[in-house]
C-alpha cells in the first residue's frame, strides 16, 4: 500500500467503526434508547421530547365479522333512526302527543353517549397488561435510560441486556417490581419507573337482545358501563337493567345502567378484557310515568318494584303536582284500561304491573281521557275489579262491566244504575224550574185561600224550611234501563265520557214507607203483591192518600196508583207483583189549604226529576 492510500484506508476503518457503533442492538430494535436527565415522574406521550413520542399507531387488523369501534376522540357514526316501540307510542298518546321514550335510550342521548371518548386519563392500578400494550420504562441512577416497549403476542417485552420478560396479566401497579427483579440480574444501584402509555384495543363479544350482535373491537381501558352506552338495545328490545358480563364461561358482574343514570353510581364498573362476553337480557317490565313529575318517561322496572320506586325514577313530584293522589292506568291482560286511584303516601308500596301508566295529576288542570275519543267510566258494585276505566269510543254498558272483570254471583242486573252527567244537568235544570213553580203555587195558594196572620206566619216558616231542604238536594242523573227482573245481559247502550255504572247486589227485600203504621223493609216473596206488602206495613193510616201511592222499581222506573184511572187505579196498583228491590211510598192526605200540604202533590214529580228517594223523605 502506498503512503497516499494509507490515510484513505484509515478513514474507511473509522467510518466502519462509527457505523458499527451507531447501528442499533437487538434490544434497541424494539425501542430506541434515550439518555435523559433524572425525572421525578415518567414522561407521557405528550410531555416526552419529540424523538421519544410514539408515532401514530396503525389501525389494528379487524377480523372478518368484527365491528371496530371509532378511534378515540373521533366522531361516532350517527345511529340508525330511532323508532318508538308500541308501548312508547301508547305512552306518547297518553301524554297528549308529547313523545315519551324509554329512559336511557332517547335518540339524542344515544348520540351523545357514542361521541364520548372511551379511555380514561389514568390507567387503573389493577389493570392487567395485555398483548399489544405499550410500556414506557424509565431507569436512572448508575444506569440511565428510557425505553418504549411493546408487549408482543406471547405477552413479553425485551429489556436491553436483560432479555425477554413476561408481563402479560401483571397488574400495572406490580410492573415496577417485576422489571426491577429482572434488571437487578445485570445492574446495581438504580431506580426505575414504568407506565402503560397506550392500551391495546380489546375484542369482546356482544350477545343477546342488541342490534347487530357479534364481536366488537373497543378502545383499550373501556369499562362495562361505557361499552353498554355504545350499544343499541332499544330497537332489539334489550334491557338496560340486566347486563351480564361473562368471563371464562361464568358471569362475573350484573350491571344495572339505571344505577349510573339515576343515582350516578357505576358500582364496580369492571374493565373489559379480551374475549369478554357482554350479554344483554330481554327488557323487563315497563311502566310509563307522566303528568306532574320532573322526568316523564317510560321506565324499565325490576320485579316487585313499587309506586314509590317508579316516582323516584321520574324525579319525584313537580312543583304543581297534586301530592295526595296518583292514578294508575292498568292495561296488562285486560281488554280495556282500568284506572286505580291511589293515595300518596299511603299506597307508596303498591307493586306496579308491566304496562302500567302512572299519572300524577296537576293542581292546575283536571285529568281527562288521554286517548283520542276514549271514554273514562267508573264501574262499582258487584263486579270483580271495580275502578275507573278508559274505554273505546264505541264501548257499551256491557263493555264497561266486562272491562271490570264481569259481574259477581251476587250481582242484580235489573237494579244496575247508569248515571250520566249530561242527563244530570238536564234534570237539574228541570228540577230548579219545578222548584220555582212550587214557590209560585205557594204564593198563589196564600193569595186565593187567605188565612189568619198566625197561620200565614206558620206557612211562611214551613215554606222556608221545605225549600231549603229541597234546594240542598240535586238530581242524580240516573238513566232508567229497559231491563226485566230476570235479565242476564245489559242493554247495548253506548256510554259517554264520565258515566258512572253501579251493579247492586241482589235485593231480597221490599220497602214500604210514607204514611203507614209500620214503615220498613220486608223479605221479598215472589207470591206476594204490592198490596200485600202495604198490608204488612199495617196499611195506610187515616191521614194517608192511598190513591196516590207509587212504587219505585230497582231499575229506577216508577209505577203510580193514579196511572190506572180514578176507579180502578188503586186496586190495579195493589194487584201488581212485588219485585225484589221495590220501594212503595204512601203519601200523606192533607187539606189543600196550606203550601206544605199542597206540596205533597209534587212528591212523585220530584222523584221523576231525578232527586231519588232520599229527597222524598225530606219533604215529609
Amino acid at each position: 500500500m502506498s503512503k497516499p492510500d494509507f490515510p484513505r484506508a484509515c478513514a474507511q476503518v473509522l467510518l466502519c467503526l462509527f457505523a458499527c457503533t451507531a447501528w442499533p442492538t437487538q434490544a434497541q430494535t424494539t425501542a430506541p434508547v434515550e439518555r435523559l436527565a433524572p425525572a421525578s415522574a415518567p414522561a407521557t406521550a405528550e410531555t416526552a421530547p419529540p424523538s421519544t413520542r410514539p408515532a401514530a399507531r396503525p389501525a389494528a387488523a379487524v377480523p372478518p365479522g368484527t365491528m371496530p369501534a371509532p378511534a378515540e376522540g373521533a366522531a361516532a357514526p350517527a345511529p340508525p333512526e330511532r323508532l318508538p316501540t308500541d308501548f312508547e307510542r301508547l305512552a306518547t298518546a297518553a301524554n297528549a302527543g308529547r313523545p315519551l321514550w324509554r329512559f336511557g335510550t332517547e335518540p339524542r342521548a344515544e348520540q351523545r353517549a357514542a361521541d364520548t371518548p372511551e379511555s380514561p386519563t389514568r390507567v387503573p392500578a389493577d389493570y392487567p397488561v395485555q398483548a399489544g400494550d405499550e410500556l414506557l420504562v424509565h431507569v436512572w441512577g448508575s444506569v440511565e435510560g428510557e425505553w418504549r416497549l411493546s408487549v408482543d403476542r406471547s405477552g413479553r417485552i425485551v429489556l436491553p441486556r436483560v432479555g425477554p420478560v413476561q408481563v402479560a396479566g401483571v397488574a400495572s401497579s406490580e410492573l415496577a417490581a417485576r422489571l426491577r427483579e429482572r434488571l437487578q440480574t445485570v445492574y446495581r444501584g438504580f431506580d426505575l419507573g414504568v407506565a402503560v402509555t397506550e392500551a391495546a384495543p380489546v375484542r369482546v363479544r356482544v350477545t343477546g337482545f342488541v342490534a347487530e350482535p357479534g364481536d366488537r373491537v373497543l378502545p383499550g381501558l373501556t369499562t362495562l358501563s361505557r361499552a353498554v352506552a355504545r350499544l343499541d338495545v332499544a330497537v332489539a328490545g334489550g334491557s338496560l337493567r340486566r347486563v351480564s358480563l361473562r368471563r371464562g364461561g361464568r358471569e362475573i358482574y350484573l350491571f344495572d345502567r339505571y344505577s349510573l343514570l339515576v343515582q350516578g353510581q357505576a358500582g364496580e364498573d369492571p374493565m373489559l378484557l379480551p374475549a369478554d362476553v357482554i350479554h344483554i337480557e330481554p327488557i323487563g317490565p315497563q311502566v310509563a310515568v307522566l303528568g306532574a313529575v320532573n322526568r316523564p318517561a317510560v321506565f324499565e322496572t325490576l320485579p316487585e318494584q313499587t309506586l314509590a320506586d317508579a316516582l323516584m325514577l321520574a324525579g319525584g313530584f313537580s312543583a304543581v303536582a297534586d301530592g295526595d293522589r296518583v292514578e294508575v292506568e292498568r292495561r296488562r291482560g285486560e281488554p280495556f284500561a282500568r284506572i286505580v286511584q291511589m293515595r300518596w303516601p299511603d299506597d307508596a308500596r303498591q307493586v306496579l304491573a308491566d304496562g302500567d301508566l302512572v299519572r300524577v295529576p296537576s293542581r292546575t288542570q283536571a285529568t281527562r281521557p288521554t286517548l283520542l275519543g276514549a271514554k273514562r267510566v267508573r264501574v262499582e258494585g258487584e263486579v270483580l275489579r271495580p275502578g275507573d276505566y278508559v274505554l273505546a269510543p264505541t264501548a257499551t254498558l256491557a263493555d264497561a262491566v266486562a272491562a271490570a272483570g264481569g259481574t259477581t254471583e251476587a250481582a242484580f242486573l235489573f237494579g244496575t244504575e247508569l248515571r250520566r252527567e249530561r242527563v244530570r244537568l238536564l234534570q237539574e235544570a228541570n228540577y230548579l224550574r219545578a222548584l220555582e213553580e212550587l214557590e209560585a203555587e205557594a204564593a198563589r195558594l196564600a193569595t186565593v185561600r187567605g188565612s189568619a196572620a198566625d197561620n200565614s206566619r206558620v206557612q211562611e216558616s214551613a215554606l222556608r224550611e221545605l225549600m231549603a231542604r229541597l234546594r240542598a238536594r240535586r238530581p242524580e242523573g240516573r238513566l232508567v234501563l229497559d231491563l226485566t227482573p230476570a235479565a242476564s245481559e245489559l242493554p247495548a247502550l253506548v256510554l259517554e265520557d264520565g258515566d258512572f255504572v253501579r251493579v247492586p247486589p241482589r235485593s231480597q227485600s221490599v220497602g214500604v214507607f210514607g204514611t203507614v203504621f209500620n214503615a220498613g223493609s220486608f223479605v221479598h216473596d215472589g207470591e206476594l203483591r204490592l198490596g200485600d206488602y202495604v198490608a204488612r206495613a199495617g196499611g195506610p193510616t187515616a191521614a194517608a192518600e192511598a190513591d196516590s201511592m207509587f212504587v219505585v222499581r230497582a231499575n229506577g222506573s216508577v209505577l203510580s196508583a193514579r196511572q190506572g184511572g180514578w176507579w180502578t187505579g188503586r186496586s190495579q196498583f195493589e194487584g201488581q207483583p212485588a219485585l225484589p228491590g221495590d220501594t212503595v211510598y204512601v203519601p200523606e192526605r192533607l187539606d189543600r189549604v196550606t203550601f206544605v200540604q199542597g206540596a205533597k202533590d209534587w212528591t212523585q214529580i220530584l222523584y221523576q226529576l231525578g232527586v231519588g228517594l232520599a229527597a222524598l223523605l225530606t219533604i215529609r
